[in-house]
């Protein structure tokens, strides 16, 4: 069951599959409230081609990180790969539950996700049955948690993302990984171009929103001169400095429209998650990663914009 498993999931361009026992999980977690006679959690990663990072990396393109790392993964490539996974399962006689992350509703009635418009999130629903997609991953054995939150793998570090299917069928697990790929070295907290990551990886995610999506001008090739001319405090924003909460970081957001996005309520990400990029470099550099490439990604300086083109 397990081999017939991998070869349909890697059919469907999966790149790691793996399987976590239903003791691995507490009981009150949501494996359980969507499916209690879950026996297997099925881990299933796909990369992020390091091609969708060059333009952020060169200051030239950015709709690609954003469709191609992004919307036609989340929206095209992982549901596919999960219908067929659990039809396969199905056929064979057992349930299958598949299970992707819907970015559009929060538990919570404040907070955000980054990667998707603000306006958009449905907060304060039943999101508490959602999985928690890092700690299931970490228990699939897909990979570890980094210092920055997110899931690093032995293959493609952090440029990796994932789905799962609960099924009643037994299959032989995989071991948790436990290879220690994230030393501490705190690159993703220095990279972020907005502070952010705290100095122990806690994220703020309203700042984080503002600026994944370009706040920061010194990295926005997009930016007019005149940005923020509204708030007082314009040329901190700019510069990844300003102080925010919920309420502010909505007008920001809401002001910085110099990029588009996209109809599924993705967000234009001119950061490209700056912070995966730092991470995976660093484990390049190392020689930590399994997937060796001819090149290595990092090869030119960091470049900037002087924040005084934005002193009007």
């Amino acid at each position: 069951m397990k081999e017939f498993i991998k070869a349909i999931a890697e059919k469907n361009y999966a790149d790691v599959v793996s399987f976590a026992p239903a003791e691995r999980f507490s009981a009150d977690d949501p494996v359980f409230k969507i499916f209690p006679r879950t026996k297997t959690v099925i881990g299933l990663g796909f990369r992020i081609l390091r091609g969708t990072l060059r333009g952020p990396e060169e200051g030239s393109i950015y709709y690609d990180y954003m469709t191609m790392a992004l919307l036609n993964m989340e929206e095209t490539v992982m549901p596919i790969a999960l219908v067929n996974i659990a039809n396969a399962i199905e056929s064979r006689g057992f349930i299958a539950v598949p299970q992707r992350r819907h970015q559009l509703i929060a538990a919570a009635t404040e907070g955000t996700d980054p990667e998707m418009d603000h306006a958009l999130i449905k907060r304060g629903l039943a999101a508490e049955n959602q999985l928690d997609f890092v700690k299931t991953a970490v228990k699939c054995g897909l990979g570890e948690k980094g210092l920055m939150g997110d899931i690093i793998n032995e293959e493609f570090g952090p440029l990796i993302r994932y789905c799962f299917i609960l099924t009643d069928a037994e299959i032989e697990p995989d071991e948790i990984r436990t290879v220690n790929l994230c030393d501490g070295c705190k690159k993703c907290i220095r990279a972020c171009p907005g502070g952010a990551l705290s100095e122990d990886g806690l994220r703020d995610d309203w700042r984080c929103a503002v600026y994944y999506k370009g706040a920061n001008g010194t990295k926005n090739p997009f930016m007019p001169p005149d940005a923020y001319s509204e708030f007082d405090d314009r040329i901190d924003i700019i510069s990844g400095r300003a102080e925010m909460d919920g309420d502010k970081a909505r007008r920001i957001l809401d002001a910085t429209a110099f990029y588009g996005g996209t109809r599924n309520g993705f967000a234009p990400s001119i950061c490209a998650k700056a912070c995966h990029t730092a991470c995976y470099v660093h484990l390049e550099e190392q020689g930590k990663l399994k997937r060796k490439f001819k090149k290595p990604f990092k090869r030119r300086e960091e470049w900037k914009f002087d924040i005084r083109d934005f002193k009007i």
